[in-house]
């Protein structure tokens, strides 16, 4: 039986998980409260665990086409310079230990990708929730647009995929504060042309220093590369991933750093900047009919780089226990896609908390053992309980 689904947010999560249930045949349209589909100018990792959902529907082969494959991932670095303390093949080893390989592309890249997947009906724009009404039979949601102007639907599964701040998870659960990290994060691209040499390599490479820690990669085929630093947030507490920040003042973070790394911050023109929060784990994801996705149901740090990666494991899971569904067995239906994925999403989120105190050690004893244990490890091996 065909449900009617309703995806408020068409993010990355909304998109796949409308791509997925789509192709199980359900009446899925994803409601967008912005008025156009677009992304900030900023770089993701798609790991492989977040690539082999895609294989199904036969589309991850077709990363390539936007995409950058990493050679190596993980590479860590000492800021000073840039000597390599540890770094992870992504070869055909890793591929047959994880089961596919692993890229870094541009969230507009990827976006568009699975915009251009689904029909041009599947998506309305310019429509912000502003009550949800569950029934035992069906949700109502109502919106209302840039005028004012309110509109209501009604379906059979109403799925919140509406991020951090998320309107639907309060009709799930008691509100919950976000928790501040105390850090925040630059973002910025440069042209590959103005970026140094090892900036361009299809790595994605680590700096380690005290109190902060700069993220590189290429991305959109290699024309751009990729900048996400983490530094302390001061005064800075904005939770916004468009507010703009200042070139000068990720500078001033990274002054005493390896040249290239300067060279690398110099070329950009302009950055984001955002404070970092997070949510303590939910402790249910679903209610009746109404069910959470990606951030809106576990908002982690970035630090193990798995935020679009839960979410397309939540989206592929979702898919799987609704395809056999019928309009009698949704909440059962619900309750298997929470029970699969809440206590794996939830372990992610915490295992996402205190890295960047490891990253971020002063130099002395424990930055020195923490490097030797880096370099000692099996990397491979180390990254197999998050891509396996």
């Amino acid at each position: 039986m065909a449900l009617r689904i309703a995806i408020i947010g068409g993010g990355l999560g909304g998109l796949t998980a409308a791509l997925f249930l789509k192709r199980a045949r359900h009446q899925t349209t994803v409601y967008e409260q912005a008025p156009a589909l677009h992304e900030v100018g900023a770089g993701i990792i798609v790991p492989p665990n977040m690539v082999r959902p895609f294989r199904r529907p036969g589309l991850a082969e077709r990363f390539a086409d936007f995409a950058v494959r990493l050679e190596f991932s993980w590479e860590f670095r000492r800021r000073e310079d840039g000597r390599v303390i540890s770094v992870t093949p992504m070869d055909e080893e890793c591929e047959q230990l994880y089961g596919a390989p692993c890229y870094v592309a541009h969230r507009a890249d990827l976006r568009t990708f699975l915009r251009r997947e689904l029909p041009d009906d599947s998506i309305r724009l310019d429509h912000r929730l502003i009550r949800v009404t569950r029934s035992d039979d069906e949700v109502e949601l109502a919106f209302v647009d840039r005028s004012g102007r309110e509109s209501r639907v009604t379906a059979d599964v109403a799925i919140g995929a509406d991020g951090i701040h998320s309107v639907v998870r309060d009709h799930v659960v008691p509100t919950i504060e976000p928790r501040f990290s105390g850090l925040c994060a630059f973002r910025c691209l440069v042209p590959a042309s103005e970026a140094p040499k090892m900036a361009r390599r299809p790595v994605q490479t680590l700096w380690l220093g005290p109190g902060r820690h700069f993220v590189h990669y290429p991305i959109s085929s290699g024309r751009f590369v990729n900048l996400v630093a983490i530094a302390p947030a001061g005064n800075w507490w904005t939770e916004s991933w468009t507010e703009d920040g200042q070139v000068s003042d990720l500078l001033r973070e990274f002054k005493s750093w390896d040249d290239r790394l300067r060279q690398l911050i110099v070329s950009a023109t302009e950055t984001k900047r955002w404070a970092l929060y997070d949510r303590e784990p939910l402790q249910r994801w679903t209610r009746g009919r109404i069910t959470l996705l990606g951030d809106a149901a576990h908002a982690m740090l970035p630090f193990l780089a798995q935020g679009a990666a839960q979410a397309t494991e939540d989206a592929a899971a979702l898919a799987d226990c609704l395809e056999a569904a019928d309009d009698g067995s949704v909440g059962a239906a619900l309750q298997c896609y929470e029970d699969l994925r809440r206590p794996w999403a939830n372990l992610i989120l915490i295992g996402s908390r205190g890295r960047e105190i490891r990253n971020h050690l002063p130099d002395g004893h424990e930055q020195e053992r923490r490097d030797e244990e880096l370099a000692a490890g099996d990397p491979l091996r180390q990254s197999a309980w998050l891509y396996r």
